[in-house]
Protein backbone atom coordinates (compact mmCIF):
# COMPACT_ATOMS: atom_id res chain seq x y z
CA UNK A 1 0.00 0.00 0.00
CA UNK A 2 2.88 2.68 1.05
CA UNK A 3 4.71 1.70 -2.38
CA UNK A 4 1.29 2.28 -4.48
CA UNK A 5 0.69 5.68 -2.32
CA UNK A 6 4.63 6.18 -3.81
CA UNK A 7 4.22 5.75 -6.66
CA UNK A 8 0.99 7.70 -6.83
CA UNK A 9 2.91 10.49 -5.65
CA UNK A 10 5.52 10.36 -7.79
CA UNK A 11 3.11 10.15 -10.74
CA UNK A 12 1.16 13.44 -9.54
CA UNK A 13 4.65 15.41 -9.76
CA UNK A 14 5.29 14.19 -13.29
CA UNK A 15 2.44 15.33 -14.73
CA UNK A 16 1.95 18.41 -12.25
CA UNK A 17 4.86 19.74 -11.17
CA UNK A 18 5.21 21.51 -8.18
CA UNK A 19 7.67 24.41 -7.55
CA UNK A 20 8.87 26.52 -4.92
CA UNK A 21 6.69 29.33 -4.36
CA UNK A 22 9.57 31.57 -3.18
CA UNK A 23 12.02 30.54 -6.42
CA UNK A 24 10.31 28.28 -8.75
CA UNK A 25 12.53 25.07 -8.43
CA UNK A 26 10.78 21.78 -8.78
CA UNK A 27 9.94 20.84 -5.52
CA UNK A 28 11.72 17.25 -4.17
CA UNK A 29 9.59 14.63 -1.94
CA UNK A 30 9.02 16.14 1.74
CA UNK A 31 8.90 19.52 0.20
CA UNK A 32 5.93 21.80 0.97
CA UNK A 33 5.28 25.34 -0.82
CA UNK A 34 9.04 26.55 -0.21
CA UNK A 35 12.18 24.47 -1.10
CA UNK A 36 14.42 24.06 2.12
CA UNK A 37 16.83 26.47 0.82
CA UNK A 38 14.26 28.81 0.54
CA UNK A 39 12.33 27.38 4.09
CA UNK A 40 15.70 28.68 5.51
CA UNK A 41 16.27 31.53 4.19
CA UNK A 42 12.67 32.88 5.21
CA UNK A 43 12.74 36.06 7.21
CA UNK A 44 11.32 34.47 10.64
CA UNK A 45 10.64 37.11 13.41
CA UNK A 46 11.55 34.82 16.22
CA UNK A 47 8.43 36.64 18.28
CA UNK A 48 6.99 34.45 19.71
CA UNK A 49 9.96 33.29 22.37
CA UNK A 50 9.44 37.72 23.54
CA UNK A 51 6.18 38.17 25.00
CA UNK A 52 6.69 41.78 24.94
CA UNK A 53 8.29 42.07 21.75
CA UNK A 54 8.84 44.36 18.61
CA UNK A 55 5.05 44.12 17.54
CA UNK A 56 3.24 44.21 20.84
CA UNK A 57 5.10 47.17 21.50
CA UNK A 58 3.39 48.11 18.20
CA UNK A 59 0.09 47.48 19.33
CA UNK A 60 -0.03 49.26 22.33
CA UNK A 61 -3.66 50.98 22.35
CA UNK A 62 -6.08 52.16 24.85
CA UNK A 63 -8.72 51.22 23.09
CA UNK A 64 -7.37 47.22 23.17
CA UNK A 65 -5.44 46.55 25.87
CA UNK A 66 -3.34 43.35 24.14
CA UNK A 67 -1.55 40.66 26.08
CA UNK A 68 0.77 39.79 23.26
CA UNK A 69 1.58 39.73 19.56
CA UNK A 70 3.02 37.03 17.42
CA UNK A 71 3.64 36.67 13.56
CA UNK A 72 5.67 33.82 11.68
CA UNK A 73 7.71 36.30 9.17
CA UNK A 74 8.47 39.47 8.34
CA UNK A 75 6.42 41.57 5.56
CA UNK A 76 8.45 43.35 2.96
CA UNK A 77 5.79 43.85 -0.33
CA UNK A 78 9.35 43.58 -2.31
CA UNK A 79 10.51 40.80 -0.84
CA UNK A 80 9.50 37.08 -2.56
CA UNK A 81 7.95 35.97 0.56
CA UNK A 82 5.39 38.71 0.58
CA UNK A 83 4.22 37.09 -2.67
CA UNK A 84 2.81 34.04 -0.03
CA UNK A 85 0.52 36.36 1.23
CA UNK A 86 -0.66 38.11 -1.97
CA UNK A 87 -1.42 34.92 -3.75
CA UNK A 88 -2.97 33.34 -0.91
CA UNK A 89 -5.51 36.60 -0.71
CA UNK A 90 -5.87 37.39 -4.78
CA UNK A 91 -5.21 34.42 -6.49
CA UNK A 92 -7.47 32.01 -4.62
CA UNK A 93 -4.83 29.92 -3.21
CA UNK A 94 -5.92 30.01 0.68
CA UNK A 95 -4.54 26.66 0.83
CA UNK A 96 -1.02 28.28 1.29
CA UNK A 97 -2.39 30.61 4.52
CA UNK A 98 -3.57 26.84 5.46
CA UNK A 99 -0.08 25.37 5.05
CA UNK A 100 1.91 28.13 6.91
CA UNK A 101 -0.62 28.55 9.46
CA UNK A 102 -0.57 25.02 10.26
CA UNK A 103 3.40 24.90 10.73
CA UNK A 104 3.55 28.04 12.61
CA UNK A 105 0.86 26.11 15.02
CA UNK A 106 3.40 23.61 15.41
CA UNK A 107 6.01 26.53 16.48
CA UNK A 108 4.02 28.15 18.98
CA UNK A 109 2.52 24.51 20.50
CA UNK A 110 6.35 23.46 21.06
CA UNK A 111 6.39 26.82 23.81
CA UNK A 112 2.84 26.83 24.84
CA UNK A 113 1.80 29.77 23.43
CA UNK A 114 -1.88 28.16 23.39
CA UNK A 115 -1.54 27.02 26.73
CA UNK A 116 -4.63 29.68 27.89
CA UNK A 117 -6.09 30.39 24.67
CA UNK A 118 -9.94 29.53 24.80
CA UNK A 119 -11.02 31.46 21.43
CA UNK A 120 -9.53 31.91 17.56
CA UNK A 121 -11.10 34.64 16.21
CA UNK A 122 -10.52 35.77 12.67
CA UNK A 123 -10.71 39.32 11.17
CA UNK A 124 -13.83 39.36 9.66
CA UNK A 125 -14.48 40.32 5.71
CA UNK A 126 -17.37 42.58 4.34
CA UNK A 127 -20.50 40.27 2.78
CA UNK A 128 -19.44 41.46 -0.78
CA UNK A 129 -15.91 41.03 -0.21
CA UNK A 130 -16.14 37.84 0.73
CA UNK A 131 -18.70 36.62 -2.22
CA UNK A 132 -16.45 37.89 -4.60
CA UNK A 133 -13.19 36.42 -3.42
CA UNK A 134 -15.20 33.16 -1.85
CA UNK A 135 -13.27 33.12 1.16
CA UNK A 136 -11.91 35.19 3.95
CA UNK A 137 -8.13 34.05 3.92
CA UNK A 138 -8.38 35.85 8.74
CA UNK A 139 -10.55 32.44 8.34
CA UNK A 140 -8.72 30.04 6.75
CA UNK A 141 -5.48 30.57 8.84
CA UNK A 142 -7.81 30.84 12.29
CA UNK A 143 -9.22 27.68 11.13
CA UNK A 144 -6.11 25.67 10.33
CA UNK A 145 -4.90 27.54 13.44
CA UNK A 146 -7.49 26.19 15.45
CA UNK A 147 -7.42 22.88 14.11
CA UNK A 148 -3.92 22.13 14.49
CA UNK A 149 -4.25 23.92 17.91
CA UNK A 150 -7.37 22.08 19.26
CA UNK A 151 -8.90 25.73 20.24
CA UNK A 152 -12.16 26.75 18.83
CA UNK A 153 -12.62 29.09 16.54
CA UNK A 154 -15.85 31.86 16.51
CA UNK A 155 -16.10 34.47 14.22
CA UNK A 156 -17.36 36.82 17.01
CA UNK A 157 -16.54 40.23 14.21
CA UNK A 158 -18.51 41.59 11.89
CA UNK A 159 -17.33 44.06 8.95
CA UNK A 160 -19.20 47.09 7.08
CA UNK A 161 -17.63 47.33 3.37
CA UNK A 162 -15.11 50.15 3.34
CA UNK A 163 -12.47 50.60 0.89
CA UNK A 164 -9.26 48.92 0.58
CA UNK A 165 -6.23 49.44 2.39
CA UNK A 166 -3.92 49.07 0.09
CA UNK A 167 -2.08 52.24 -1.06
CA UNK A 168 -3.64 54.56 2.26
CA UNK A 169 -0.86 55.10 4.59
CA UNK A 170 -1.15 54.79 8.65
CA UNK A 171 -3.49 57.72 9.52
CA UNK A 172 -5.62 57.28 5.90
CA UNK A 173 -5.77 53.17 7.43
CA UNK A 174 -7.12 54.21 10.65
CA UNK A 175 -9.34 56.72 9.45
CA UNK A 176 -11.06 53.83 7.04
CA UNK A 177 -11.27 51.28 9.70
CA UNK A 178 -12.49 53.03 12.56
CA UNK A 179 -16.46 52.09 12.21
CA UNK A 180 -15.60 49.53 10.12
CA UNK A 181 -15.38 46.45 12.18
CA UNK A 182 -17.73 45.30 14.76
CA UNK A 183 -18.85 42.26 17.81
CA UNK A 184 -22.05 40.71 17.43
CA UNK A 185 -23.91 40.71 20.42
CA UNK A 186 -23.01 36.75 21.48
CA UNK A 187 -19.21 38.57 22.36
CA UNK A 188 -20.57 39.81 25.75
CA UNK A 189 -20.40 36.16 26.69
CA UNK A 190 -16.84 35.92 26.01
CA UNK A 191 -16.36 37.67 29.51
CA UNK A 192 -12.80 36.63 31.08
CA UNK A 193 -11.82 34.65 28.20
CA UNK A 194 -8.35 34.79 26.33
CA UNK A 195 -9.22 35.58 22.52
CA UNK A 196 -6.41 35.25 19.62
CA UNK A 197 -7.49 37.86 17.27
CA UNK A 198 -5.95 36.09 13.76
CA UNK A 199 -5.41 37.94 10.17
CA UNK A 200 -2.53 37.21 7.50
CA UNK A 201 -0.73 40.44 7.82
CA UNK A 202 -0.78 43.36 9.86
CA UNK A 203 1.18 46.52 8.27
CA UNK A 204 -0.24 49.83 10.48
CA UNK A 205 -2.48 47.34 12.58
CA UNK A 206 -4.94 49.75 11.91
CA UNK A 207 -7.54 47.03 10.83
CA UNK A 208 -6.07 44.13 14.10
CA UNK A 209 -6.41 47.44 16.45
CA UNK A 210 -9.99 48.21 15.05
CA UNK A 211 -10.95 44.34 15.76
CA UNK A 212 -9.53 43.98 19.32
CA UNK A 213 -10.65 47.18 20.51
CA UNK A 214 -14.15 46.29 19.07
CA UNK A 215 -13.70 43.07 20.80
CA UNK A 216 -12.77 45.03 23.92
CA UNK A 217 -15.80 46.96 24.17
CA UNK A 218 -18.30 43.52 24.03
CA UNK A 219 -16.35 41.89 26.66
CA UNK A 220 -14.40 44.42 29.04
CA UNK A 221 -12.75 41.85 31.11
CA UNK A 222 -12.18 39.32 27.97
CA UNK A 223 -7.60 39.11 27.18
CA UNK A 224 -7.03 40.02 23.79
CA UNK A 225 -3.62 38.24 22.13
CA UNK A 226 -3.13 38.21 18.21
CA UNK A 227 -1.10 36.58 15.48
CA UNK A 228 -0.71 37.12 12.10
CA UNK A 229 1.29 35.47 9.47
CA UNK A 230 3.24 38.47 8.63
CA UNK A 231 4.02 41.53 10.11
CA UNK A 232 5.75 44.66 8.53
CA UNK A 233 8.90 45.35 10.80
CA UNK A 234 8.10 47.70 13.49
CA UNK A 235 9.87 51.13 13.08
Amino acid sequence: MAALKDWLYDLRGLLFPRTCEICGRTLVKGEILMCLQCRGEMPYTGYHAQRENPLTMKLVSRDAPIETAVAMFRYDKDSAYAGLIQRAKYNNRPEIDRVLAGEYAATLKGVRFFDDIDLVVPVPMAQGKLFRRGYNQAFEIADAIGEAAGIEVGEYLAAKPHSTQTRKHAEERQRNVRDTYSAIPEAVELGGCHILVVDDVITTGATILACCAALHRAAPTAKISVLSLAATQPH
